[in-house]
């Protein structure tokens, strides 16, 4: 289709699935500070009054879990006992193995981690070079913690989602259709006053009012949000991997990334297609591209690439897949290398989206590859 309405929604670090994310990157990035060659698969559950750590670690390193624990959850913003879930209050449990021999063996020979196909995908309609509905998604949920943190809307607690629904026309963004800004809030804020405040502080600074003009907006549809966070919702690793991606706007192979070392090309490999992406979209060979990578376990070169660059392209899909094949090194290893995978950068890919970010760390956004490509 060329016109449609497409939807995309966004969390925010508070969000009991995103605090998951965040605590499972956090020991990861403990890992690789001291050990570069560590393998961590690890995992995180949050609900009331309890956050349980667990998976499958090799290091030669020690990480004090619980006490990085308490700090994750301090930072995001727990820190009353009153919201249910607080850093000082909370029960950390640990279950940590090693990794498996049988995975590890495959590794250790610079295969990939697992089977699995993996996507990225880049156009050129924005700075970010990403779909509109996800860019705006996020700049929502960026924007609630913002004036949470900064005392310009002292009432909001961390917990906040968004969702934006985008009418294209010809492929090209044409209006805002809708907009949903769900917060956490404390129990003497008035629901007119958070629906007004939230309209004018959070959604209209970030969203171009000419798009915006004639939407519907739901703020707070239900009324009230005073319990959240996990108190209100169990949180887990790896379950928002669409606000993790591209907002649904193109498939998802199914791995989360959060609490995995680079050597799982779940996320090596899905970052290493957002870099190919991007690179062949910023080389003006075509306006949007997709790209899927797919591995077996213990092998190293992928059992197959495809492009797609749905009618843009200036030269055809084939011709390109096969120049994206001498350009990119797409083995585990080459990835690693060539992103600088093996640093401590993880946890603040855990909140806000994983792609279409300029942070010191992302080396998946560089556009280096545009003289070789070109």
């Amino acid at each position: 289709m060329s016109n449609f309405v497409f939807s995309s929604e966004s969390v925010t670090e508070g969000h009991p699935d995103k605090i998951a994310d965040q605590i499972s990157d956090a020991v990861l990035d403990a890992v690789l500070k001291d050990d570069t060659m560590g393998r961590v698969a690890c995992e995180t559950f949050v609900t009331t009054g309890m956050a349980l750590v667990g998976g499958e670690i090799s290091t030669h390193t020690y990480v004090d879990i619980p006490q990085l624990v308490r700090g994750v959850i301090k930072d995001i913003g727990y820190t009353s006992a009153e919201y249910g879930f607080d850093y000082e209050t909370c029960a950390v449990i640990t279950t940590i193995d090693k990794q498996s021999p049988d995975i590890a063996m495959g590794v250790d020979r610079e295969g990939a981690g697992d089977q699995g196909m993996m996507f990225g995908y880049a156009c050129k309609d924005n700075t970010e070079m990403m779909p509109w509905p996800i860019v705006f998604a996020h700049r929502l949920t960026r924007k609630l913690a913002e004036v949470r943190k900064n005392g310009k809307l002292a009432y909001l607690r961390p917990d906040g989602k968004s969702q934006v629904s985008v009418r294209f026309e010809n492929r090209k963004p044409v209006a805002v259709e809708t907009v949903v800004v769900s917060t956490q809030h404390d129990d003497k804020v008035s629901h007119g006053q958070i629906v007004e405040e939230i309209q004018r502080h959070v959604i209209e600074p970030v969203i171009d009012a000419n798009l915006l003009k004639g939407a519907r907006i739901h703020v707070n549809p239900t009324g009230r949000f005073v319990i959240g966070g996990p108190q209100g919702d169990a949180g887990l690793t790896g379950r928002k991997i669409i606000v993790d991606t591209y907002g649904g706007w193109i498939p998802h192979g199914g791995g989360a990334f959060s609490g995995k070392d680079p050597t799982k090309v779940d996320r090596s490999a899905a970052y290493a297609a957002r870099w190919v992406a991007k690179n062949v979209v910023a080389a003006g060979l075509a306006d949007e591209c997709e790209v899927q990578i797919a591995y077996a376990i213990g092998v190293a070169q992928p059992v197959s690439l495809m492009v797609n660059t749905h009618g843009t392209g200036k030269m055809s899909d084939e011709e390109l897949t096969k120049r994206i094949s001498k350009v990119f090194d797409l083995t585990p290893k080459g990835i690693i290398t060539a992103l600088d995978l093996r640093r401590p950068v993880y946890r603040q890919t855990a909140s806000y989206g994983h792609f279409g970010r300029s942070e010191e760390g992302f080396t998946w956004e560089k556009t280096n590859m545009v003289d070789k490509l070109s």
